[in-house]
């Protein structure tokens, strides 16, 4: 009697075990897919539409040859986007097409063309007095209004004998100096986000990001150090005060702004653009709201990619003080973000005032009627 309850016994544990494990393998899921609804339930204030005219800094339209340019601006229209910044101008004929089909439509006063260097030939004996004359050239006769760098500087960038081209080498010195004798600002993509530098495990808040995009992972040799590339940018802005220079995506400091704050403090030709940041504004907004109020004459609106959906979630973190609302892409924050609630004065200097400032065509009359 007591073998066969025993065997019972066993029988039943076995089953118990069993289930319980069925259990726990059916409740396992990846991290990309636990993503639920909030049931939070508080006010919401979805805005479509900018509460200012804005100008967007950072915009990229390889097509704007050829581009329909009035089903542009409908587009902008309709998110109140009064200027757009296309920083892909390319230098050049394709410079040269591009701004003439911007007259073609008559939307000069909307739409802003910045050029790019190439760097191509770098280290050869003519290359720096052949770059300084096609940027004047794009300046004064292309229709540029800016100069933009992409991140491949002190990331992919080689000169003539192979070795990488840091942000601050001296042999550019010539372009950061013309941009200033020319009145233009330089809009520069230095680096990636610091995590991706990190190691590649559970500690990592980019680690999704990473997982979907394993291409983006860097290391200390792969160029360099995240520390160095940053440190370079911010060279060139030193040694070049007379020229102003605006650092996308708020030179990867928006997770730290007490330290961006002491870098700005430092360096008052520098200015800082949102794009592609918003997420890290949205988490943060009391610390977020002291920096606008303090640095609120130098940071400007920008979005990166052009996708006219996703602008309602930046007008939703700056304009409002809504609680507890998500990102549009997971990979790039999964936490939820609030309402900064920006005063209009500061509004108003961040959607439009500060890039009039900068960037010389844009008219102040296009903002304010």
């Amino acid at each position: 009697m007591k073998k066969l309850c025993s065997v019972a016994l066993f029988a039943i544990g076995f089953i118990f075990t069993t289930c319980a494990q069925e259990v726990s393998e059916n409740a396992r899921m990846d991290f990309e897919a636990y993503d639920p609804p909030s049931s939070l339930v508080v006010p919401e204030h979805p805005i479509t539409k900018a509460k200012f005219p804005f100008v967007d800094i950072h915009s990229h339209h390889w097509d704007m040859a050829t581009k329909d340019l009035n089903l542009l601006i409908s587009q902008m229209d309709q998110l109140n986007m009064g200027a757009i910044v296309n920083l892909s101008g390319r230098g050049g004929e394709a410079l040269k097409n591009m701004t003439d089909n911007v007259k073609k439509y008559g939307y000069q006063d909307r739409i802003v063309v910045f050029t790019n260097v190439s760097f191509n030939g770098i280290g050869e004996s003519d290359w720096a007095e052949n770059a300084v004359k096609q940027l004047e050239y794009d300046i004064k006769q292309g229709g540029a209004q800016g100069l933009k760098i992409y991140k491949s500087l002190g990331m992919s960038v080689k000169d003539n004998k192979g070795n990488r081209v840091p942000v601050d080498d001296p042999r550019l010195d010539p372009i950061w100096a013309k941009c200033g004798e020319l009145g233009v600002p330089v809009l520069i993509h230095t680096a990636d986000p610091k995590q991706f530098w990190e190691p590649f495990d559970e500690n990592n808040e980019r680690w999704l990001e990473l997982k979907t995009h394993p291409r983006r992972k860097r290391s200390d040799t792969d160029p360099a150090p995240w520390e160095q590339l940053i440190q370079e940018q911010h060279n060139v802005f030193r040694k070049h005060p007379n020229t102003n220079f605006i650092a996308a995506h708020m030179s990867w400091h928006a997770n730290n702004l007490g330290k961006l704050g002491e870098i700005m403090d430092e360096i008052p030709n520098m200015y800082v653009g949102i794009g592609a940041v918003i997420a890290e504004l949205g988490r943060q907004p009391r610390n977020a709201n002291k920096f606008f109020a303090k640095y609120q004459d130098r940071v400007l609106f920008g979005k990166d990619s052009y996708e006219p959906e996703e602008f309602p979630t930046y007008f939703r973190v700056l304009e409002t003080d809504d609680e507890y609302f998500p990102y549009y892409k997971r990979y790039h924050a999964f936490w939820r973000m609030y309402g900064l609630a920006l005063p209009d004065n500061i509004l108003k200097k961040l959607y439009y005032k500060n890039a009039v400032k900068l960037v010389p065509g844009l008219k102040i009359e296009t903002f304010e009627k």
